[in-house]
This record gives C-alpha cells, sequence and structure tokens, in this order.
C-alpha cells in the first residue's frame, strides 16, 4: 500500500514536471514570434566581431530595433540604440539556457530583430541552440579551425560537420569558410539550407579604411551579406558597421614605455590557433601596424598541452628576436620550438609570478632605446595571459587600433624624448594611459 502511494505521488510530481516543462516551452515559442527576425552566427574564429557588426548593420536600418547576444572574452547583451550590458552569470557558469533569458529581455527591449552569438561547443548543444532555444532563419558558420577538437573532432572535417549542426532547416547558412566549404554545402544538402559562400576580395581597402578597429574582410563580407538578405543596402550597413563598437577581445596594437623600452604590444590571445594566429598577423603586416622586428609571448595552459605545442611549432613563421613562455607547464611550448630559435627562449614558467613581474622580465629583454620591438601575445588569455595583460595597460602611451607602425614609433620616440628631458638619464615608465590621449590614423 505504502509502495503504491509512494509511486503515486512519484508519478504526480512526474505529470506536473513534464506539465511544467511544456508550458516554459509554449512561452518561449511565443516570445520568438514576437521577434520576427532571428539570427544565429556560429563558427570557431570571429563569432563575437560578426555578431558585432552585423547587429551594427542591420541597427543602421530605421525600420528595425535591433539587439544582439555575445559570447566571447566577455559576454554582452547589446540594446537597441548600442548600449551594451554585461551578463552575469552565476559561479560564472555558461549554461545555452541563458538564451531563454535572452530572448525575454529582447522582447521587453521592443526588438523585431535579435542576433545571437552561439556559446554552445558541444554538437549536441548547437544543434539543440539552433532549433529549440533560438530556431533561427539565417545561420552564420564564421570559418572552421582548429579548436575544441575534443569536443567537436578530432579532425577539421568532423568540426565542419559538427557547425553543421546548428544550420537551419530550409533555412539559409552564410558562410567564410574556404577549406572545407565542400563539406558544409553537403551538409547544406541534407538540410534543405541555401548555402551563401562569400568571398572577402569583394570588400575593398577604400570600405575597410573607416573602421576605427582592426577587423577581417571576411567577417565585413559575411555580416554584408546577412544584411542583404534583410533589405538592408550596403552603404547603409556599412556604415552601421563603422559605428559598431568592438568587442572587448578584439585583436589590439597599444604602444607602451615602460623602463626606458619602448615598444608596441599586440593582443592576440583571442586567435588561440595557429592558422587564425598566423593570418592575424599576416594581416597585421600588411597594414603595417606591426613591424619586422618582433618579440612573441606564449601563455601555456596546463589543459591545453597540445595547443602550446602549437604555438612554439610556429615560431619559425613569426621570426622573432626573443620568446618568452609563460604559463605552464612552458616545457609544451619549448619542446615544439625549433632547436634553431631555443638559444631566443625566456622561460617565465610559474604561478608565483605577477602580471607586474612578468611585463618587468619581458621588457627589461627588450633594448633600451628599441622603438620598433612589436609584443606579440599569442596563446590563450587565461591566468597569466591575463594578468600580464593588465599590467601592460597600466604602462600604455597610446591606445589604438589602425595606426600604422612608424606612426606609434614616433609617438613614442617623442614621448620617450620630452620624458627624459624633464628626468635625464632616467629609465622610468611613462604616464599610464590615462593621462594621455589615443592616437588614431
Amino acid at each position: 500500500m505504502q509502495l503504491a502511494v509512494s509511486l503515486g505521488g512519484l508519478g504526480l510530481a512526474l505529470v506536473v514536471l513534464l506539465g511544467h516543462l511544456a508550458a516554459e516551452r509554449a512561452r518561449h515559442r511565443r516570445q520568438l514570434a514576437r521577434i520576427p527576425t532571428r539570427i544565429v552566427v556560429n563558427g570557431i574564429r570571429g563569432k563575437s566581431s560578426v555578431t558585432r557588426l552585423t547587429a551594427g548593420a542591420l541597427r543602421e536600418d530605421p525600420r528595425r530595433v535591433v539587439v544582439a547576444k555575445t559570447t566571447g572574452t566577455a559576454a554582452r547583451f547589446i540594446y537597441p540604440g548600442g548600449r551594451e550590458m554585461p551578463i552575469r552569470r552565476r559561479r560564472g557558469a555558461v549554461n545555452v539556457i541563458e538564451q531563454v533569458g535572452v530572448v525575454q529581455r529582447a522582447v521587453h527591449a521592443g526588438a523585431d530583430t535579435l542576433v545571437v552569438e552561439c556559446m554552445a561547443v558541444q554538437p549536441e548543444l548547437q544543434q539543440v541552440n539552433q532549433e529549440q532555444l533560438i530556431d533561427a532563419r539565417i545561420v552564420v558558420i564564421t570559418n572552421v579551425r582548429e579548436d575544441h577538437l575534443e569536443e567537436m573532432g578530432p579532425t577539421l572535417d568532423d568540426v565542419a560537420r559538427s557547425l553543421s549542426r546548428s544550420m537551419p532547416s530550409r533555412g539559409v547558412v552564410i558562410t567564410a569558410e574556404r577549406d572545407r566549404l565542400h563539406i558544409l554545402r553537403e551538409e547544406a544538402a541534407r538540410r534543405r539550407c541555401r548555402l551563401i559562400a562569400v568571398n572577402p576580395a569583394t570588400v575593398s581597402d577604400a570600405e575597410m579604411a573607416p573602421f576605427p578597429w582592426i577587423t577581417f574582410k571576411e567577417n565585413v563580407a559575411v555580416a554584408l551579406a546577412v544584411a542583404r538578405l534583410c533589405g538592408v543596402d550596403r552603404a547603409t550597413a556599412l556604415a552601421g558597421m563603422y559605428c559598431a563598437r568592438p568587442d572587448p577581445g578584439v585583436l589590439r596594437v597599444d604602444a607602451c614605455a615602460h623602463q626606458g623600452r619602448r615598444f608596441t604590444a599586440v593582443n592576440l590571445f583571442a586567435a588561440n590557433d595557429p592558422a587564425s594566429t598566423l593570418m592575424n598577423v599576416d594581416l597585421l603586416r600588411q597594414r603595417r601596424l606591426i613591424g619586422q622586428r618582433v618579440a612573441v609571448v606564449i601563455n601555456c595552459r596546463p589543459d591545453r598541452v597540445e595547443r602550446n605545442g602549437q604555438m612554439g611549432a610556429i615560431i619559425p613563421q613569426l621570426n622573432p628576436h626573443r620568446i618568452f613562455l609563460i604559463g605552464s607547464p612552458t616545457r609544451s611550448a619549448l619542446h615544439q620550438v625549433p632547436h634553431g630559435w631555443r638559444d631566443r627562449v625566456v622561460d617565465l614558467e610559474g604561478g608565483h609570478r605577477t602580471g607586474t613581474h612578468l611585463r618587468d622580465a619581458v621588457v627589461e629583454a627588450i633594448a633600451p632605446g628599441d622603438t620598433g620591438t612589436s609584443l606579440i601575445m599569442i596563446g590563450n588569455i587565461h591566468g597569466p595571459g591575463e594578468e600580464l595583460l593588465t599590467a601592460l595597460q597600466q604602462v600604455t602611451v597610446a591606445a589604438t587600433a589602425a595606426s600604422p607602425v612608424d606612426e606609434l614609433s614616433a609617438t613614442l620616440e617623442a614621448l620617450y624624448r620630452a620624458d627624459t628631458a624633464v628626468l635625464p638619464g632616467a629609465h622610468r615608465a611613462v604616464m599610464p594611459a590615462g593621462r594621455r590621449g589615443p592616437v588614431h590614423r
């Protein structure tokens, strides 16, 4: 009798729970219906930037009320006017269910257009994000790169197929991917999904010039394709992109001065894979944002041993005069640095080193009076990488996004001379960025 009562109570509780879940799902579907244009941005690199560019392009259309949500270096909810609010998470946990709350906030903001960065890594959750949580008719797959291989790999072909699980059935997918475009086409055909492959060459240098921050033609081409699908002309879309704020993790080149050394600090941590890292460096060199004389910092993580080694292996292509290894285990990167380059390595492994200690040790190895060095930081940002960035910000004298390295060098040289004129012979840090204005091209 007691067993029957217990089972009956359990059954009733299960029925109530299922009823509640069904009601919540129906409520979420009604909320989605109030936002007719919904766009999901997926891929490996550039998701946050493409989300911001797309939202900016669509926001310029006066007929639309656009909100966006990014999940990159710092998750943000972006309101129709461009105002941003950080997304707070309990104990820092990331859960795709937070997209339900994003949809609710978008409805409350009166949005008719929602641009959302996919926050899922597991292929199954990418599919849930698309089919159950957002149900977008337009999905972007920025590219296929070598990352999250444990969840989406082990091969790049597998990564392409994993990302394809976010494709909308009978919808449209837009991509800048080239190497594995054939796989994306196959997966799109299976879902009766129209695939648009953009060509970055269709974006001119003149169209890129007004951007006040560093971005790629691939990202702009993707955002333009989305805008065109949504009925926004090219000129209007570009005007909106130029006004869009960059992501906190965007590629940066900052002029720094410390201990009598003048150099540029290049935050490439967001690239986070060999191919993207090299592509970023090539872009910076093409635009003369860095010079030929470079030093490299590789931040190592104990849970990314293979990635640490991959970063060590690309050292010859970066051609640095000095290589700094931080984080741990640094040997995982060192073992992949070719033997002919190991005499340039400075090993700064150790959790006891603060960001200030790391900065001072790195700067000490840059020759006094050498204005042309670009300090390129690669690997993963977490831990010592983030601490080093914070310490470098304290000695940044010209925060920039698009000033050629010769302009930065001239600025640094002028600042250095002004400082040494006040204190002859002294090697000291120039005032932090807050005491001096930014340099713009």
